[in-house]
């Protein structure tokens, strides 16, 4: 979907407390990705993971496929692919029938893989799985360009004369987007070939302070490269929750958030690098934890613009369960209505409708008073005679009453 301005959606990883139906956990994701459609986000990033038990999503293309079956309008992407884990011929050629498959409607999210477990259970060595990630993506590049047979041999995988034999139905190709976290990694990565980035490390403690010099580094390796790099192409992905106000917003998370903090990413991940002991309380502190009201928020947003010096394309909810249900659909309904409109310029013409009209009330709408006047005048003059004598009559002649 086009707008003018900043694009809004979720990076649905998802997280799922243990304990629940999982069948039924994923068919809310599904829920809500048909809610958003509703509400004019813009796009939905789906996570692959294989262990841990909270990020259910294994297959993010199962998943995209069977969400453009249920959606109208909504891009819906990988968020994102770890492509150290598959060939990258087989990459390619399942999002290219994505892009046919949603008319136009796929993307494509890189990563080195973010679960240990992962990798661990597939032989992966993690040292590895970083320079895997730019080898995938170097020949994923190649085969999307459909200009010559690949032949590439690497220590995990070998392209023999590999071409695709579907071209990507988006001229010249479906949107390609590279994670960053805290590292340089992510951004030289994308940086090398000119895609998006997808800043996760933006809700992270340091992590709002490092964007800028993130994005000047993907800049400065784009230049190297001979590519550029598109501000519009970049997301950050934060933790979003509104509600009618501060206090409400914070009552409704702060349960459900907490659990999560000690469960899954103490207990279960032991904490990873940059990770908080109290996420909420610190990155509400620092503003980039944006759960509030709908005013708190925006300022939220904007703080992020200042310091990614020179603004940045897309805002994702880390997509998550810390409220109820019904308050956080509520929470994204406000949000769509109240907050997008203030970075995608779409009230402008609205408001400056009502605006010239208020100004102008009184040489506009004064005339139109006295119009109705004379009108109701020039009727009473235009009733026949005959018609006023037999109405006088009939009224004469009724029965008093009592």
């Amino acid at each position: 979907m086009a707008h003018k301005g900043m694009k809004f959606g979720i990076f649905l990883a998802p997280f799922h407390r243990i304990g629940e139906n999982p069948t039924l956990a994923l068919g809310r994701d599904m829920e809500l990705i048909e809610w958003l459609d509703y509400l004019g986000y813009d796009e939905v990033w789906v996570g692959e993971h294989h262990s841990a038990g909270w990020e259910l999503i294994a297959s993010p293309e199962i998943f995209i496929a069977a969400a453009a079956e249920r959606t109208r309008h909504i891009m819906l992407g990988s968020g994102v692919t770890s492509l150290p884990y598959h060939h990258p011929l087989l990459v390619a050629q399942r999002f290219v029938q994505l892009d046919h498959m949603t008319r136009g409607r796929s993307m494509l999210g890189c990563g080195p893989g973010a679960l240990v477990s992962d990798a661990y259970m597939l032989g992966i060595e993690p040292v590895t799985q970083r320079p895997r990630m730019d080898e995938a993506l170097d020949a994923i590049m190649l085969l999307l360009r459909c200009e010559e047979p690949v032949t590439m041999k690497t220590d995990w995988f070998e392209l023999r004369q590999a071409r695709l034999h579907l071209a990507p139905y988006t001229e010249p190709c479906f949107p390609i987007a590279v994670a960053s976290v805290m590292t340089p990694a992510g951004v030289v990565a994308a940086g090398r070939h000119g895609l998006g980035v997808l800043s996760l490390g933006a809700g992270l403690p340091g992590g709002p302070e490092a964007l800028a010099n993130q994005w000047k580094l993907a800049e400065e390796t784009a230049a190297k490269h001979g590519k550029r790099m598109d501000r519009k192409e970049w997301r950050l992905v934060v933790n979003v929750h509104v509600a009618e106000d501060d206090d409400e917003a914070l009552r409704q998370v702060q349960r459900s958030e907490r659990h999560e903090t000690i469960t899954y990413f103490e207990e279960t991940l032991g904490r990873p690098p940059g990770r908080s002991d109290d996420p909420l309380t610190e990155g509400v502190k620092m503003g980039t934890t944006l759960v509030g009201s709908v005013d708190t928020v925006v300022r939220g947003i904007e703080h992020l613009q200042r310091l990614s010096d020179g603004g940045f394309g897309g805002l994702l909810f880390r997509a998550h369960e810390w409220a109820t249900r019904e308050q956080t659909l509520r929470s994204y309904e406000l949000f769509a209505r109240h907050v997008m409109p203030r970075f995608q310029f779409s009230t402008e013409t609205t408001r400056g409708s009502n605006e010239w009209a208020r100004d102008n009330r009184k040489t506009i709408f004064s005339p139109n008073v006295e119009a109705i006047r004379r009108a109701f005048t020039d009727a009473g003059r235009q009733v026949p005679a005959e018609f006023k004598q037999r109405t006088s009559g009939a009224r004469d002649e009724e029965p008093a009453a009592g």
